[in-house]
């Protein structure tokens, strides 16, 4: 593959920032990717979408965060499975075992699977609110060091 131009990067630039400021873009950013980690698959891009249209941040850069950590997401899932049980002191979930899924009703296994994704919630929710204010406070120094961005933020 051949390298990006450097008036196509500006281009770029220009077009994601849309004159926001380098703090707010930065909360996009942290939300886009807090957001994008939610143990349960397809929530992220819904809830993106509304936090973006409620908050009026940049629509297209909250969910490019979003679909980058979508690997993290899947990989996250089991850890915050296990926090969620942990938080709630809940015995390990041995119903997942092949041999005990085959003594369950399927409303029954529904039932018990929205309650480990209740729970994962509960726990990404618990990681999610220090992480999103940590990485809103160190994209917003890197961002305020892009030249395009600081004559946004000079506007702000």
């Amino acid at each position: 593959m051949g390298r990006i131009p450097a008036a196509a990067k500006r281009k770029a630039v220009l077009w994601l920032s849309q004159g926001i400021s380098p703090r707010q873009l930065a909360l996009t950013l942290a939300l886009g990717f807090a957001v994008g980690c939610i143990p349960v698959v397809g929530i992220p891009t819904v809830l993106c979408a509304g936090l973006a249209l409620a908050l009026r941040l940049n629509l297209p850069v909250i969910q490019a965060a979003n679909y980058a950590v979508m690997p993290l997401q899947l990989a996250l899932i089991v850890p915050f499975v296990r926090l969620g049980r942990w938080i709630f002191s809940a015995h390990p979930a041995q119903f997942l075992a092949p041999r005990a899924l085959e003594h369950f009703s399927a409303l029954n296994l529904a039932t018990r699977m929205s309650g480990l994704a209740g729970e994962a919630l509960l726990a990404w929710l618990v990681a999610a609110i220090p992480a999103v204010l940590l990485m809103t406070a160190a994209l917003n120094l890197m961002l305020r060091r892009i030249p395009v961005l600081k004559a946004a933020e000079a506007g702000d």
